[in-house]
């Protein structure tokens, strides 16, 4: 975020939708609404062009799903969250989305209630779905896999982000994992940042406890 202004990019079909979510979202004064994208190939342009903090996104678009824009926006770098704004039930979509990337799910018809609420929300690192869904993530998660997401998360790093994070919790620092890897302790911190930004590890004990968890480390 630009201090503690949030970047907002809007992504829907349908023009008459996105006036009305853009006026409900002008009522707060933390909140810019950036872009405007009316397919999910406008969205991942615009996404590059303007790098917005949160993308509020409509699950129905002309050429293509939501949740494969989610997905190619991941999949080309970007950094912003993804919060999904939709009239479809909660009960069909609301774990797929969560899955592919989304950071918060928020059907249309309370949008203007809850909107601002749920921005701020997945703009500052939380999930964001409403009480009401509680029952529909417990039924959705129950027969997974505890470790999926775990899984889900490391495989966003290449083989070199991974090998600083095993380094890492090893307890190496910087210059010892360049001297071990023959590149830089800058560029060890570039690949921690990137570590940070894929998969929210910033402390040395997160990074153990992460290993542990994948079972890259021995306790």
């Amino acid at each position: 975020m630009t201090g503690d202004l949030i970047r907002v990019l809007l992504v829907d079909d349908h023009a008459v939708v996105r006036a009305g979510v853009k006026a409900v979202l002008a009522s707060a004064r933390d909140i810019d609404v950036v872009g405007e994208a009316s397919s999910g190939a406008e969205a991942l342009t615009m996404a590059e062009r303007f790098n917005p903090d949160v993308v509020v996104i409509d699950l129905s678009l002309g050429d293509m799903d939501g949740g494969e824009a989610t997905k190619q926006l991941a999949a080309r770098g970007s950094t912003a969250k993804v919060l999904v704004l939709t009239m479809h039930p909660e009960e069909d979509y609301l774990v797929p989305m969560l899955e592919a990337g989304a950071s918060g799910y928020l059907p249309k018809t309370v949008a203007d209630k809850e909107l601002v609420a749920a921005v701020r929300a997945v703009a500052h690192g939380d999930v964001y779905v409403r009480p009401e869904a509680a029952r529909i993530l417990a039924k959705g998660y129950t027969r997974k896999d505890p470790m999926a997401a775990e899984r889900q998360r490391f495989e966003k790093l290449t083989d070199r982000e991974r090998d600083v994070l095993r380094l890492t919790a090893e307890g190496y620092t910087a210059p010892e994992i360049g001297e071990r890897l023959f590149i830089s302790p800058k560029t060890v911190d570039t690949y921690k940042q990137r570590i940070q930004d894929k998969v929210g590890l910033s402390h040395r004990h997160e990074y153990v406890q992460f290993a542990l968890r994948l079972g890259l480390l021995t306790a």
